[in-house]
């Protein structure tokens, strides 16, 4: 996923004739209408754009979108305007447009900003025929009002195996004397995945009562140990590839294409564990319940053909050492070969409660553990 900062080997792609910039979905914005917005080119063999087609405005955060969204066109015919983005200028976006929505559909990881915009009423719920394995089927909401297109865990520890022999089984671990000064991880208030891992440690060191407290206390400690934070995953790679540290706790994607792209060598060996327990992230669509209703009905095809064989093979293919590197939700799909088996026991932590808790938790972590 795109975070709130992008590192300059993380720079959002534009493809011609494929995305539309944020300066111009801005000044669309400011005409309240998108229906100006340049639809993504289908390229040759394309369908033939149905009678009465609009551009199917997406906002999204993944780093396939592209290739996905002109696959999309040349499968069925209907535009795409593409707003291509990090997940913390999308989702402030969105929640300008709140009055006037200029989105039809929202295509980001983490479901807690979902439930968000599900409490105010924005999304329309969408029921998917495609069958979804048990992952996917336990990251859909009671009402079904957004969708879970693909999944990531936070954290990975990637740490340098050529500094070190010691590798942690636990978060309790990194407390340790042998841990001192080595760790490195995300800002929450920067860093897109981060808030979902930060939420997760709350969730299983104390659940919805006192986790918390219990979260809050363990990051203090986290810090006494001599913890370094980063803005995004990028920053904290780029940190572990010069030794300032030694383990860091990104997102799975981030440290799956660390290992399969980073030069080997007697300084360097990135490797991969997972400590129990992993939090998902679902890479999430959702689409706006005020958005016109032949917006509505391509949002709906758009989503069935993201979780069609074609449409998961774009988004396998779009970023094959980044956001590519994803755990399918979808019955039958294979993951990457890079990626390493699916970690044992998981959490899926509520969005519905965790979600309201962001601005507290961020604005704790930078005025205490920054």
């Amino acid at each position: 996923m795109r975070e709130m900062a992008v590192t300059s080997s993380h720079r959002r792609r534009w493809v011609a004739g494929t995305v539309v910039s944020t300066v111009a979905a801005v000044v669309l914005a400011g005409c309240g209408s998108s229906a100006g917005s340049a639809p993504a080119a289908s390229g040759a063999g394309s369908a033939a754009p149905a009678a009465g087609t609009v551009p199917l405005v997406v906002y999204s955060a993944q780093g396939y979108d592209a290739p996905v969204t002109k696959a999309f066109t040349a499968a069925t015919g209907i535009p795409v305007s593409l707003v291509d983005d990090s997940t913390g200028p999308l989702l402030t976006k969105v929640a300008a447009e709140k009055n006037n929505p200029q989105w039809g559909l929202l295509w980001v990881d983490g479901d807690t900003a979902f439930a968000a915009l599900d409490k105010q009423g924005q999304l329309l719920d969408y029921t998917t025929p495609t069958p979804l394995n048990a992952v996917g089927k336990a990251l859909v909401p009671a009402d079904h009002s957004y969708v879970p297109a693909s999944t990531t865990v936070m954290a990975a520890l990637i740490y340098n195996a050529a500094r070190t022999t010691s590798v942690p089984t636990s978060y309790q671990d990194l407390l340790g004397p042998a841990y001192k000064g080595l760790v490195g991880m995300n800002d929450p208030a920067q860093s897109g995945p981060t808030f979902p891992f930060v939420a997760g440690l709350m969730n299983q060191l104390g659940g919805q009562t006192g986790g918390v407290t219990a979260g809050e206390n363990y990051l203090r400690a986290l810090k006494g140990n001599g913890l370094h934070v980063f803005p995004t995953n990028g920053d904290t790679l780029h940190a572990l590839e010069t030794g300032q540290i030694t383990y860091g706790l990104i997102q799975s994607s981030a440290a799956s294409g660390e290992v399969a792209k980073a030069p080997k060598s007697a300084a360097y060996d990135p490797k991969i564990v997972y400590l129990p327990r992993s939090t998902l992230l679902p890479a999430v669509i959702g689409i706006d319940k005020g958005s016109p209703p032949a917006m509505q009905t391509e949002a709906k095809k758009f989503v069935e053909f993201v979780l069609s064989p074609a449409g998961q093979h774009a988004m396998q293919a779009g970023d094959p050492t980044g956001d590519s590197l994803f755990w399918p939700v979808v019955d039958g799909v294979t993951p990457l070969p890079a990626l390493p088996a699916f970690p044992a026991g998981y959490q899926k932590i509520d969005p519905y409660f965790w979600g309201p808790l962001e601005d507290q938790v961020n604005t704790f972590f930078d005025a205490t553990i920054k």
